[in-house]
Order: structure tokens, then C-alpha cells, then sequence
């Protein structure tokens, strides 16, 4: 959503999942066998699934040459961070560091798991530090790779956790949560997914 935000593409959103629509009925599934989201559905009745693949569709069609541009070695150095925020950072974000210390009870806490998944996340944060100084993760201009990056940090930086000084990616994320679409799309409140027992 922030994506599509950011390129002015319209779109009606149906939320799956959770509290939401289910993902296994046979009428989800005949969009996306694997019953995940997100899933986008096109016009013509064709869909996609996967971020990558969704993203990477949809900035072909509306994206600007800064966002994703033409040539091959700009647009491939894009996607490769792009690809690197997908696999290590969000990966390692989203199930050892917010689902272990936001969606599991207090009590079942493991917090040397958790603060080695910090560990591990601060130090692939860090290989970025250098680029952010001023701009964005490829370049002055947001990108593709800055959507798939950038939506974690968020949480991140809201999270009771103890973060390591980097100043750089501090600076990238105020630049990020001054934009419209990003407060709009990313800065959403999750108490609802706190286990506070």
C-alpha cells in the first residue's frame, strides 16, 4: 500500500488474514495456492502474490526512472538491496524479534533468543549505515529497495528493545516518517497484535 502510495497508483484494498477474511478458502486460493498475502488481483482477473513480484510488476507500470528505472545495472542495483531488505532484514525481523518479543507472552519470553536476533539484525542494519548518510538506500531518491526496507523500521523503532547507536539509519527513518504515504501506510498502531499476558 505504501508503494502503490507513493507511485499514485489507485487501489481497493480487501484485508485477509487475522481477524480479516480467511486465506484457505477455495476462492483465495485460486488466486494464491499458497494461501498467503499479499495477493494482488488484476483487472483482467489474473493475480500475483509475492512482495517482490507484486512490487516489481507494479513499478514497471507506474514508477518514474528514480524509483525503477530502465537501465539494467541501476534497476538490478535496486533490486538487490531490495532483495537483501526482504531476506535479511525483514526475515530477520519479523518472526525472531517482533513475533518473539510483541506477539508472544511476556512470560514465554525468550530473551536471549531474542537479543541475539537483535544481534543479528543490528549487524545487516549496520552493512547499510554508510549508504543512508544523507539520502536514500540506493541513491537520493526513493526506490523500490526503500519500500521493502524501509516498512520495518517502523516497528523497530517502537519496539521496548534496547538499539544500537546508528545514526545514520535514525536519520533515513525520520526522512522516511516525514513523507505522507509512509505516515499513512507504515506508522499504523499495532497494539492490537500485543500479547500482553
Amino acid at each position: 500500500m505504501w508503494a502503490c502510495a507513493e507511485m499514485g497508483i489507485g487501489v481497493t484494498r480487501l484485508d485477509y488474514g487475522e481477524n480479516f477474511a480467511r486465506l484457505d478458502t477455495p476462492e483465495f486460493r485460486a488466486m494464491n495456492p499458497h494461501g498467503k498475502i499479499p495477493t494482488l488481483g488484476l483487472p483482467d482477473g489474473r493475480t500475483l502474490w509475492e512482495t517482490n513480484a507484486i512490487l516489481r510488476y507494479l513499478a514497471g507500470l507506474h514508477a518514474d526512472a528514480r524509483f525503477w528505472p530502465a537501465d539494467p545495472y541501476a534497476r538490478a542495483e535496486i533490486d538487490m538491496w531490495a532483495t537483501w531488505a526482504k531476506i535479511e532484514v525483514a526475515e530477520n525481523f519479523t518472526f525472531p524479534i517482533f513475533w518473539a518479543a510483541v506477539r508472544t507472552p511476556k512470560d514465554r519470553h525468550d530473551h536471549a533468543a531474542i537479543r541475539a536476533a537483535i544481534n543479528r539484525l543490528e549487524a545487516e542494519l549496520a552493512l547499510a549505515e554508510p549508504r543512508l548518510a544523507s539520502g536514500f538506500l540506493v541513491g537520493d531518491a526513493l526506490t523500490l529497495a526503500d519500500i521493502q526496507f524501509g516498512h520495518v523500521l517502523y516497528r523497530y523503532f517502537h519496539m521496548d528493545i534496547d538499539r544500537r547507536e546508528l545514526p545514520n539509519l535514525r536519520g533515513y527513518y525520520n526522512r522516511l516518517s516525514e513523507r505522507p504515504a509512509y505516515q499513512t501506510h507504515v506508522m499504523l498502531n499495532y497494539d492490537e497484535l500485543r500479547n500482553t499476558v
